[in-house]
């Protein structure tokens, strides 16, 4: 019995050992054009669908409306586009992240869902208020307000139905107007993003 419970805890040892040679003297997969580990996405999408499960809100406490839209749109231009890219324009920070940052105005390739908008709002909240490890997705609870937050939040599940003008001026990377001034005025309706009309 001793000699078994011996080979036991010489095994773990020695896998323990391989494992911290590998680390410091592998090729460990760090960079971003590394291939992933095996099982890598299976190992980190389960705890985080989990945890997002266990904790997201059900119920948003604001709108999807035409004034969070428009709201979201503005934070999205100046705080999400960057990585995740404008309707139309994709971002080349987001194609050379690891992993990729989705981008958010385009359609997937099998089907009419856009960006995440297959997602409740209150998932794509709990992403945005507290990030993502090891994803390049930082926490904005100590960036934006709890109502921002929503904001955008609505307007990313809202993506693939048709937008207030406003607020599709924005995603297409125009910057902010005046308040006195509005493309709405005279504007053509809004075409969501997987509509066969092109943009306007």
């Amino acid at each position: 019995m001793f000699r078994v419970l011996l080979g036991i805890v010489l095994g773990v040892l020695l896998v323990a050992a391989a494992l911290l040679v590998w680390l410091r003297v592998g090729k460990v997969p760090v960079s971003v054009a590394d291939p992933p580990l095996p099982q890598e996405g299976l190992i980190t999408h389960i705890p985080l669908e989990a945890r997002i499960d266990r904790e997201r809100i059900k119920k948003p406490p604001a709108e999807a409306n035409q004034a969070n839209f428009v709201a979201g749109a503005h934070i999205y231009s100046e705080q999400c586009a960057v990585c995740h890219g404008f309707y139309g324009k994709p971002s080349a920070f987001g194609r050379n992240m690891y992993p990729e940052a989705p981008p958010l105005w385009e359609k997937h390739p099998n089907g009419q869902v856009v960006g995440v908008s297959d997602d409740p709002p209150g998932e794509t909240y709990w992403k945005v208020s507290n990030g993502i490890r090891l994803s390049g997705m930082p926490s904005y609870k100590q960036i934006l307000t709890d109502t921002e937050m929503w904001q955008v939040s609505l307007l990313l599940a809202n993506a693939d139905k048709p937008l207030p003008p406003d607020a599709l001026y924005l995603l297409r990377g125009n910057p902010p107007l005046p308040p006195t001034a509005s493309p709405a005025a005279g504007a053509q309706p809004a075409q969501p993003p997987n509509s066969s009309a092109p943009p306007q």
